[in-house]
């Protein structure tokens, strides 16, 4: 009786501890509730616009949390600030997290529905872009720590924070609510600004003292003024004023994640080989040079022996035909607005060491070439590399590398050497000549006849166009090139101090000396394609017994697109001061105003200019593209014909749509054949050092004769 008195007496103690403790509990709880910061929520609305691709809305409605909400968008343009995000492709996700004040996260996802054809194009490519882009420009020295790949900077530009749109036309600083030379920290509300739409506040993004450049009441954006042939006036380049750091901070994209510097693979494959080659072929670049304009001036033709289709010159026009062109209008504007003056230094350097490349690959391109019957040649990385390497013993390595090849270059040929090509050549004439929108499939038509009249004669009817077309565009170029720099020749020691200075101290913000390097042997490598192989192609038609010869040739290539082609432009964009590039303007449009500057009809003839290389490219890569078809195919007419066929229906396809992720998809499949080409160029090295070894003593003993 005693035991149960005293169990229930415990159990009763128990119970009444459980209820203290519990209510403790609960009273706690309810405490930390009644303080507690409700997390943000909301959701994403899609809205497609239009049947145009990559002009998807999101519009981000969040609620609870602490405002103000900072949106970090997956689309790097978009403000912080904003939560709008414009210009994303259709079909592809589109992902966001909301910062709110508090420091509480909420992410989210949607994706624009794609409805029109095009659209539903662009959305099936855009992965397929993004998964080469992976392999082709990825930096294998950030990823093992060799370098850290953000770009640190010891100021910001502060600008007003408006995703840009065709309804908003003007924006003004509405007040300054820090003081000129004011200390502040990050995430301090420091001004407002005003436009015909709303209302924007801007925040410090790190620590540091502000300069103030506009004052309240002052235009940052005017699109109803013309100033410079530009669209709209920016003052000051839409800066409001500029914040010096306390101590270096990332650089920061307009939506809050770090800007980096890299060392693309393919960029890093391409200048790797070009340098290996210089060493190994004993700098053929420069004691070269003289004798390939005697080649090219035909001082060693052997009209009655020598084997081929066309002349040396021809072979070297039809080559360039391929890269002069929208490389060196534009791609040199991208690179310096981007780089700075610094980056034609390091673009000259790369000229000089991919003529190299162009030597090994054209050399092997003519003595690995087949000639049938009816003395029509087949020639290129195709046959160098499968032939080539089974004399190694490597046969099965080669096949592999010459197939890849060639399924690369046929799919290049469709795209880059011929819709991007055909497309901006209309874009550039309906720019001058408004009554040709909307008429693209008309202008593909046309553009298409022009086109199969020259490449149904296949090599020689190439070349007999692109030798006459190349010249004079080039010399026209040139010329009016020479006419700016001589207009401001005052301006000559600022520009080459600002090109050497740029070069070895560029400006963090630009990423630094590697950034500038990274930038100049970009655009070289992407202009002028040495190591691609795509011009051994076209050079393997010469007419030559020594293929060596037409090595010396080929490497007049590089050096007449990057040295002195894109130079020019380089220069005319620094002589003019259009290198700051105040409108945010890029590519032709940057070099087009620049050239504007001092030859005010200049435009004109830019656009003419535009079309004639777009023309000369499609043929040439018609060439290109052909051959690596009959290397998958076979050799027939009936192939060739297929193939030409398909060629021509493209060129109304890329006049006639928007073509987004499908030319960018192409452009990668060139850069991808850099990858096999190089490969098979650096086993077959040794061979072609032995060859050219073996042509000077010729040339030495006389063997090898002059002809006129």
């Amino acid at each position: 009786m005693l035991y149960s008195v005293q169990e229930n007496f415990i159990l009763k103690k128990v119970l009444q501890n459980s209820s203290i403790f519990l209510f403790t509990l609960l009273f706690i709880f309810s405490f930390t509730s009644a303080f507690a910061q409700e997390k943000p929520t909301g959701r994403l609305e899609t809205t497609n616009p239009t049947p145009s691709i990559n002009d998807g809305i999101v519009v981000a409605k969040i609620k609870g949390g602490t405002p103000p909400y900072r949106y970090q968008w997956s689309n790097k343009a978009t403000p912080i600030v904003a939560d709008t995000c414009k210009g994303n492709t259709e079909g592809a996700t589109v992902s966001l997290k909301v910062i709110d004040a508090a420091d509480q996260e909420l992410e989210l996802s949607a994706t624009v529905e794609a409805e029109s054809s095009g659209e539903t194009l662009n959305a099936t490519f855009t992965p397929l872009v993004n998964a080469m882009a992976t392999v082709l420009f990825f930096d294998p020295f950030a990823a093992i720590g060799i370098y850290d790949p953000k770009i640190q900077v010891k100021e910001g530009k502060v600008k007003a924070p408006f995703v840009m749109d065709k309804s908003l036309t003007k924006i003004t600083v509405k007040k300054w609510l820090v003081a000129d030379k004011a200390r502040v920290k990050q995430g301090d509300l420091i001004a407002t600004v005003s436009s015909n739409k709303d209302d924007r506040e801007i925040y410090a993004q790190f620590d540091g003292t502000i300069n103030i450049a506009l004052k309240e009441g002052m235009t940052v954006y005017d699109v109803t003024m013309n100033k410079d042939a530009s669209d709209v006036v920016k003052t000051n380049g839409g800066v409001l004023g500029i914040i010096d750091y306390d101590k270096e901070q990332p650089l920061l994209h307009p939506n809050g994640t770090p800007q980096t510097k890299s060392i693309p693979l393919v960029v890093f494959w391409l200048v790797l080989g070009a340098i290996y080659f210089t060493f190994k072929m004993n700098f053929i670049n420069f004691r070269g040079f003289k004798h390939a304009l005697d080649l090219v001036a035909g001082k060693f033709d052997d009209p009655k022996h020598d084997k081929g289709e066309v002349s040396h010159f021809q072979a070297l026009t039809t080559a360039l035909s391929a890269t002069v062109g929208l490389g060196n209008i534009a791609s040199v504007a991208i690179a310096i607005s981007i780089g700075g003056p610094g980056a034609t230094f390091w673009m000259i350097t790369a000229g000089f060491l991919g003529m190299s490349s162009k030597f090994v690959e054209c050399t092997l391109g003519v003595k690995y070439r087949i000639i049938d019957k009816e003395g029509t040649v087949f020639g290129g990385p195709m046959y160098y590399l499968s032939q080539g390497l089974a004399k190694k013993r490597l046969g099965v390595l080669g096949k592999v590398l010459a197939v890849t090849f060639a399924v690369l270059c046929v799919g290049g040929s469709f795209g880059g050497g011929n819709m991007f090509q055909v497309n901006q050549a209309f874009d550039q004439l309906q720019g001058q000549i408004p009554a040709l929108a909307g008429n693209g499939v008309w202008f593909g038509v046309g553009f298409a006849i022009l086109v199969g009249i020259v490449i149904i004669g296949g090599i020689k009817s190439i070349a007999k166009v692109t030798d006459k077309i190349v010249p004079f565009m080039c010399g026209i170029y040139v010329l009016a090139a020479l006419i700016v720099i001589m207009i401001n020749i005052t301006s000559v020691g600022d520009a080459f101090m600002l090109i050497f200075d740029g070069a070895f101290n560029a400006e963090a913000a630009a990423g630094g000396f590697i950034g500038v390097l990274i930038q100049g042997f970009r655009r070289a490598a992407f202009s002028n394609e040495a190591g691609v192989g795509s011009a051994s192609i076209a050079h393997s038609a010469a007419k030559t017994e020594e293929p060596v010869s037409e090595g010396i040739v080929a490497l007049l290539e590089p050096f007449i697109d990057t040295v002195i082609v894109c130079t020019m432009t380089a220069l005319v964009i620094i002589f003019t001061g259009e290198y700051a590039n105040t409108d945010g303007l890029s590519g032709a449009i940057l070099t087009s105003k620049a050239f504007g500057k001092s030859i005010p009809w200049f435009p004109y003839v830019l656009t003419i200019a535009i079309v004639l290389f777009a023309f000369s490219t499609m043929i040439s890569w018609s060439y290109y593209g052909e051959r690596a078809w009959a290397y998958l195919f076979g050799q027939g007419k009936i192939a060739s014909l297929v193939y030409k066929g398909i060629f021509l229906v493209f060129v109304v396809i890329g006049a006639s749509i928007e073509l987004g992720a499908v030319v960018d998809f192409s452009d990668m499949m060139i850069l991808g054949m850099a990858f096999p080409n190089i490969l098979g160029l650096i086993i077959l090295s040794p061979e072609v050092r032995k060859d050219l070894r073996e042509y000077f003593r010729k040339i030495k003993s006389g063997e090898i004769k002059k002809f006129k």
